[in-house]
């Protein structure tokens, strides 16, 4: 290094990777805009500038200056090896600018301190880091030490972990070849411990999230669901707030989407199995779900994972961050993985329900691109992260169905659906706006034979998109529940 590129590096004054100091006897001060360097993106600390003049004086380098820099640089924590650069003053024979290059924070490494203190960078400013962002990095550098889901659970004991569940994934591993076959047959405590879901036999956060019948200890396993009317919060539709581990959350979410968004297609036979498109990819939506549920900050015991239904968007919200180096505007671009829950995410991972090494994004947006609907986006507030999916107008839209008049963006209008049958008719009447067994349907219609209102009632229903299913990809399901859809709703309303 000559001192024309000393000159070069101070020409634009002091920034965020640039720290002047006229002489080592700034050297406490000088250490700690190193420590900050190595916490935020790297940087030059100088030594031999005044930072107001930009003049290049340097100073005597003695070997007692030498002691004095290498001492100050043990009180940085982790030790860190950088050699000090000297360059020659031509206008001060004798003195010697001091120069030191220090690279940025990586995610994954342990924060930096001097003498204790952890330091990093706002522009040109050395501050203290707050405590949550020390925090926050020291659970990403140690997480099986400080992350919640590493935790033992309280309150909750394996007897309370479902073991259909369990099984399910162990299976659906086996099928996808990512766990191998004698899974199937081992106990499934071993798996749990393989998944680093259990602490010394002992189930932790992240096997209560997602197994636990047993939700009382968490306040926080909940999803927010509202459909509102227009394209803003002031007035809803639909509320709802469902409970459960992240596979009973996943599902409920998933069912909401389906009753509040549009179909294409229908049932095209008597045994409940139909082809249809919603207006939104379903595989985009559930994988968006999937990162929400399992890439939140579950410690945040007072803030709620939630899916907002408008007019003209769907917006899926978590409590959380995005990683360092990945924002907004870059998230669609290749990246590595960084789970924020490690642990939860490699179950699954192994169980086939969320992928590796970041494509979950890529999928997303490919899923989009395949059904001609607009990419979604992602912002951050701070506190929540946002994946915004716009819904198709009724120019773009692939449903054959009219908009509505409080959806400008669906397919169907209020004055124009009409149910076909009278049988139809009665049972939109009869029903209540939650989600009701076959056998509550029955009743509220007073009928006692299955059969007779499968037939003339249920199935003409489903037909004619008047009622939707909890478990739409399942019709079958044992625990298979009914609701009315969004226009069926509105026909209502407007008959009552």
């Amino acid at each position: 290094m000559t001192i024309d590129d000393i000159k070069a590096l101070i020409a634009s004054d002091e920034s965020r990777t640039l720290e002047l100091k006229k002489t080592t006897g700034e050297l406490k001060d000088g250490m700690h805009a190193a420590c900050a360097f190595l916490n935020t993106d790297g940087g030059w600390l100088i030594f031999g500038v005044a930072p107001k003049s930009l003049k290049i004086v340097g100073q005597q380098v003695t070997d007692d200056t030498k002691r004095e820099i290498s001492q100050a640089l043990t009180g940085i924590e982790p030790a860190y090896d950088i050699q000090p650069i000297y360059v020659d003053v031509p206008e001060y024979p004798g003195n010697k600018v001091i120069a030191f290059h220090f690279d940025g924070w990586e995610w994954g490494k342990k924060p930096y301190t001097f003498r204790g203190r952890p330091y990093y960078k706002i522009e040109s400013t050395t501050k203290i880091m707050p405590r949550d962002m020390y925090d926050e990095r020291i659970r990403v550098h140690e997480p099986h030490s400080f992350s919640w889901e590493s935790f033992p659970a309280k309150g909750v004991s394996l007897s309370d972990l479902n073991k259909d569940r369990i099984l399910g994934c162990i299976r659906l591993g086996v099928e996808g070849g990512r766990i191998p076959e004698s899974a199937l047959t081992a106990p499934i405590e071993d798996t749990l411990a393989k998944w680093k879901l259990t602490a010394n036999g002992v189930p932790t956060n992240g096997a209560a999230m997602l197994f636990s019948n047993n939700i009382y200890p968490y306040d926080n396993f909940q999803l927010r669901l509202a459909r509102f009317l227009g394209n803003d919060k002031l007035e809803f539709i639909d509320n709802q707030r469902a409970e459960g581990n992240f596979f009973d959350l996943l599902d409920a979410g998933m069912a909401f989407l389906f009753k509040h968004l549009n179909l294409s297609g229908k049932i095209t036979n008597r045994s409940l199995m139909r082809e249809e498109r919603l207006e939104v990819p379903v595989s985009a939506l559930r994988e968006a779900l999937i990162n929400a549920l399992c890439h939140r900050q579950w410690e945040k015991q007072n803030l709620t994972t939630s899916i907002a239904v408008y007019d003209d968007r769907v917006e899926i919200a978590n409590p959380g961050i995005l990683p360092p180096k990945i924002t907004p505007e870059n998230i669609k671009e290749s990246h590595e993985s960084f789970p924020y829950n490690r642990n939860i995410a490699n179950a699954l991972y192994r169980s086939t329900f969320l992928e590796s090494w970041g494509s979950g994004i890529r999928r997303i947006i490919e899923a989009c691109r395949e059904q001609g609907v607009e990419e979604p986006s992602w912002r951050w507030d701070g506190a929540f992260v946002y994946v915004t999916f716009k819904r198709p107008t009724k120019l773009d839209s692939h449903s054959d169905q009219a908009p509505t008049k409080h959806r400008p963006s669906t397919d169907q209008a209020p004055n124009k659906y009409r149910p076909r049958t009278a049988q139809i008719q009665k049972l939109i009447l009869s029903m209540n706006k939650e989600y009701m067994t076959m056998s509550e349907l029955m009743e509220s219609v007073g009928l006692k034979h299955r059969p007779t209102f499968r037939e003339n009632y249920l199935l003409p229903a489903i037909e004619d998109n008047a009622i939707g299913l909890l478990y739409p990809d399942v019709p079958n399901h044992p625990k298979q529940k009914y609701s009315l859809t969004e226009k069926a709703n509105i026909w209502k309303r407007s008959n009552h």
